[in-house]
Parts: C-alpha cells; structure tokens; sequence
C-alpha cells in the first residue's frame, strides 16, 4: 500500500436538503475537497439497505446498497420526479443529524413515483442490470416484496410457511407474481442507486481517490442471504439459528456486544471452496477499491452465544476458518486491496493470521493512551503495513473523547506529545498522519473539531446511532489547506 491518506465519512452525513447524504452534488463537493486537500481516500461505513435501528452493519442485502442514498435532485434533472412532489415531504428540520422516522415514511412515496415513471422507459437498461447481477437481485426484490406483504417482519415471523422456507421453485414463482409491482419497485431502486454509484465512483478515480469499504464479518438474520441460503449458516431444520453472534466483555461494554446474527456453517462453505464468500466480495468490489474486513479475529476464532440469550456473556469461543478462506480471497481477488480490522483481544492466532495473510491491521490512537502501559497503538511500535485512526465510527470523537478520559490518559497523551493538550483533534491527526502507516484515516468529525454530540456510533446502544451530518458551510478552503499542508508535511 502506498503511503496516503483519507477521511472516513459516511454517505448519509453528507448535507441535503432531503433529509439524508446522497449520491448527488454533496457527494461531489466532498470529493473535490478531498482532492484539494490532498487526500487520495474516502472510507465510508457499508452501503446496505438498513433496518431496525438504522445501523448499516445490519443489512437486508450484503449485495443491494441503500435507496435513501439514492440523490432526488438528479432523478429530477433525469426527469423521473418533480420539483414538487420532492419538496411537499417532510424530511426532517434538523440538518444536523438524519431523522429516520420521517425518510421512512416519506422516500418510498417519492421513489415509488420515479419508477413508475421510469421502468418502462429504461427498460433495456434495466434488462441488462438484471442480467448482470441475476445472481442476488431476484432473490433480494422478491425477499423485499414479500416483507412488504408480510407487513414489514422479518422472515422467520412470516405466515406462510411455504414462502419462508422457500418450499419449491413454483412458491417462489406465485409470490413473484402476486407481488410484482413491489418486486419491479426493488429492482428498479437497485438499478437506480448503481447507475448513479458508477458515475460518482468515475469521478472519484479521476481524482485518483479510491473507495475504502467496509465489508461486516456477518449478514443480518433478517435478510435476502439468509433466506435465499439457508444453508450457509447454523440453523436448525425450521430455519432457527442455534447460537449467534456477538463479542464477550470487552472496552466497549461490560455485557459484551450480542450481535445476534447467524453463525456460519464453515464446514459446509468450506467443502465447495467458499464459493459464498467469493460470491459476496466480488459483489463488494462493484462498489470498493478497499474492502476493510470487519472483526477479521473471527476468522481466527469467533464468539457464539446459545440462541435465546440476552445478554453475551455466555458465550464460548469457537475456531474459525483461518487462512483456508482469508488465502482464497486474497488470490481470488488480486485487484483489490484488504485491510483487516483486528481490534479487540491480540490472542496469538489473531496475530498469526495477520501475519500469514500480509494484510494491513489497524491502529486507533485514542486506544494508546486508555492503556497506562507499553502497548502496540502508541505510534513508535508501529509498522508500515498498518491504517492509522484518530478513532473510528466505534469511538467517540477525539474532542469528546479527550474531555470525558481519565486524568491518566490525558496526562500520558500530553507528556507523549508535548503538548498542553489544546487543539487535540489536530495533535492526533497530524500523529496519525506523521507515523510510519502506510495509509491514516481520520472521522470527518475530528477534522471539524467536534464533540461527543456528533459522535457516529455507541456500541451497545440501540438507537440514537447512525446520524450525524455536517453542514453545508463545513467544507471551508481553510480546512482544505490545513488538510493539505498536514498531509504534504508528512508525505501522503
């Protein structure tokens, strides 16, 4: 990896007038301030339609991406809306953050009218879409569809047995007969999003910026690759998972994190070659050029928890498939590039099979200073092949971090830096930025100095994460030039 340089900024934080980050010109600004700014990366969080506490880590697709990114302004200028029938929905009155509820409630009206207005018309396109992604997109319009019918409930909660269990290919069939307005509706948004993903993604190359994403170890129970592949995970003969996933006690919180996604059955992906997985990061490279392996310890090993609990604590680990699947990825996909997420407990198997795959693991800064003693996060341990982080959408942002740790850390970091602590979001940055990483990454919330209200994510919190947007005025030619003089300082 060359030695550079990005941001980590999600889509929906982009400002809009619509309630949400999109495709559309936000998007486009952000790319050329990153380009005046020196950067040459942009890591957003995964893409995914989200569900149930808006988190893009729990997804109804590992392959279809988000409609709510979905840019109103270009399907006007395409002719497929109009003006007003965008701007008589609420969206939202705080342009701070997304609210949820009302993009719930009112997006799919508006894109309902869109693909009324377009199915026909870009029929060939549409077509040759279909074609080209035949492998997940009938199974994740038909899945969408029936959740639709099925007023909105997970799968395993549907009625009918003989579509939940996905009986016979003529069940498949009649559902997608009976619902296939919604079934056109949820390919049609597909076809949407790529078509305006592809064009921003040209862009983005032309300013020799590449796309860091983030690829979750799991998929959500509640999804079209649970559904349509059953087979694939630990469930029992009526589709009940039999333990889940989750993380034991850990920095994050005392009960440990109780994912509750399917566990996968690598036994059975293991005896026709990972063919799942392979599956699954060649549909991420449509979208990436870095694909950041989320939990990578997984691999190595991974928390299962008994089916039923309510909290992680009792689980047990269990061994993962190792470089048996890590190898074949890597050699499957030579043109892209891995960076493995390997926080959490630094066992030797971890550290063996970062070792033995050669991926880049990670370095958060803010965990350098929570630990009192020597420790692998304090820039002079580290080694090029690694990503350096202020801190990530887990943490806290660095400002909001620095005021709420202990005297400790506070004191360890300015005794480490020389420094009376002022401006801290900028003594990490230009740390992170000026160690021997090959690639450091920092959240847009540091580069703007913000607090804790703008923090991304608080694991084990169920809501209230997912939100935080910066404002139209943020992107200043002052913070551009900071951004570059930092970055050309230290030769990225």
């Amino acid at each position: 990896m060359n030695r550079c340089s990005g941001i980590l900024m999600p889509v929906f934080s982009l400002p809009s007038p619509y309630g949400i980050g999109t495709l559309g010109k936000a998007a486009y600004d952000f790319a050329d301030f990153l380009h005046a700014a020196g950067q040459h990366c942009w890591q957003m969080l995964p893409l995914g339609p989200t569900s149930y506490g808006d988190s893009p880590y729990q997804s109804f697709s590992t392959y279809a991406s988000n409609p709510y990114f979905i840019d109103l302004e270009l399907l006007i200028e395409d002719g497929l809306l109009t003006r007003d029938e965008v701007e008589s929905q609420n969206w939202g009155t705080n342009p701070r953050y997304v609210d949820y509820g009302r993009i719930y409630e009112s997006r799919f009206a508006v894109l309902q009218k869109a693909k009324d207005r377009g199915w026909e018309r870009d029929q060939a396109e549409v077509a040759a879409f279909q074609a080209e992604n035949c492998r997940w997109l009938p199974d994740y319009a038909l899945y969408m569809a029936c959740k639709r019918h099925f007023g909105m409930r997970s799968w395993t909660e549907w009625e009918d047995a003989d579509i939940r269990l996905r009986k016979s290919p003529e069940v498949l069939e009649r559902y997608r007969t009976l619902l296939r307005e919604d079934v056109e509706l949820f390919t049609y948004l597909q076809f949407l999003f790529f078509r305006q993903w592809n064009r921003l993604r040209d862009y983005l190359h032309g300013l020799d910026i590449q796309v860091i994403g983030d690829l979750p170890i799991y998929v959500a129970m509640d999804s079209a690759d649970v559904w349509a592949e059953p087979e694939c995970f630990q469930l029992d003969d009526q589709c009940v998972p039999t333990e889940v996933s989750g993380v034991p006690p850990d920095y994050f919180s005392a009960d440990g994190q109780l994912w509750g996604n399917p566990l996968y059955a690598w036994d059975r992906m293991q005896a026709d070659g990972f063919g799942w997985w392979i599956r699954r990061v060649d549909g991420a490279s449509k979208l990436y050029d870095v694909i950041r392996i989320d939990h990578f310890r997984g691999f190595d090993a991974y928390w299962a928890v008994p089916f039923g609990e309510t909290t992680a604590k009792n689980g047990h680990w269990v061994k993962g498939p190792g470089m048996s699947l890590v190898g074949v990825l890597t050699s499957w996909f030579p043109q892209l590039r891995f960076i493995a997420e390997d926080l959490g407990y630094p066992t030797p198997g971890v550290q063996q099979l970062l070792q033995d795959s050669g991926l880049p693991g990670m370095k958060v800064l803010q965990f350098a200073f929570e630990n009192p003693e020597e420790n692998d996060f304090l820039p002079h341990n580290f080694v090029r092949n690694c990503v350096c982080y202020t801190g990530t959408h887990d943490n806290d942002t660095t400002l909001g971090w620095y005021k709420h740790a202990y005297e400790a850390s506070k004191d360890k970091l300015r005794r480490y830096f020389s420094t009376d602590g002022y401006d801290i979001c900028w003594i990490m940055i230009r740390a992170c930025f000026g160690s021997v990483a090959n690639m450091a990454i920092v959240p847009m919330q540091d580069v703007l100095c913000l607090d804790s209200w703008a923090r991304m994510n608080t694991p084990g919190v169920g809501e209230g994460n997912w939100a935080w947007r910066y404002k139209e005025d943020a992107l200043t030619h002052k913070l551009e030039a900071r951004l570059y003089e930092t970055c050309k300082m230290f030769g990225r």
